[in-house]
This record gives C-alpha cells, sequence and structure tokens, in this order.
C-alpha cells in the first residue's frame, strides 16, 4: 500500500491559526470541561526573563511552571476576548481548579505527548 503524502501547511493557513478561537475538552473523574483557546503570535506571548544558569532544580521547575501558567493564560483570555460568549475559563478560575485538571488542560493545549504529564506530576 502505497504512503499517504502528508499535506504541508502554507504561510497563510498558520498565520490565520493566531486568530482561530480553537475548543478544546477534557474528561475529567467522568465529566467534561470545556474550554477555548487561541494560538499566540510572537508579539503576544508573555515576556519573561530567563532563569539563571545557576539556578537551582526547583526553581527552574518554579520558572517553567510560571512560564507554561502565563502562556495559557494568555492563549485563554486571547479566546475569550474574540469569543466571550464561549467563556469557561478565567485567570481567576485557573488557579482554584485541582492542579490535575489545570496540568491536563496544559498537555492539550500545548499538545504534550501523552505520560509526559503524568511523569513531570510524579517527578
Amino acid at each position: 500500500m502505497p504512503e499517504k503524502e502528508a499535506e504541508v501547511w502554507t504561510i497563510e493557513e498558520l498565520a490565520a491559526l493566531t486568530e482561530e478561537v480553537q475548543h478544546g475538552e477534557i474528561k475529567y473523574r467522568g465529566k467534561k470541561f470545556l474550554f477555548q483557546y487561541c494560538e499566540l503570535t510572537e508579539a503576544e506571548e508573555p515576556k519573561i526573563t530567563m532563569v539563571e544558569d545557576n539556578a537551582s532544580a526547583e526553581e527552574k521547575n518554579e520558572f517553567y511552571t510560571k512560564i507554561g501558567t502565563e502562556r495559557i493564560l494568555s492563549m485563554v483570555k486571547k479566546a475569550n476576548d474574540k469569543n466571550p460568549e464561549g467563556t469557561t475559563l478565567t485567570k481567576e478560575l485557573w488557579f482554584n481548579l485541582p492542579a490535575t485538571l489545570r496540568f491536563n488542560i496544559t498537555a492539550e493545549v500545548l499538545q504534550i505527548k501523552e505520560g509526559l504529564v503524568e511523569n513531570f506530576i510524579s517527578g
């Protein structure tokens, strides 16, 4: 059977993704949690200074967690601004969610491979 050739993105299609509200769905404890987000352009990415090379592992983990959280919240806010009637998640609500659900949302939005989140949680 001949291998199917992969489609190729155009620049226009990729640029359009930054304006498209995307919808996510996480199954959590037998129920669905729905949310929306948008891809960010470079200018929309959160501005954070880099962690020092000599920082401890704990400081580096805290730094990367902060970056990831700010990025997810920026993506959610952008979608909420574009589609306010679809708002289910906000910065204020984010920090009240169970940590496991936050990790699953992050994995879904950033398309992290299955298993990575579990490894991160288990340390």
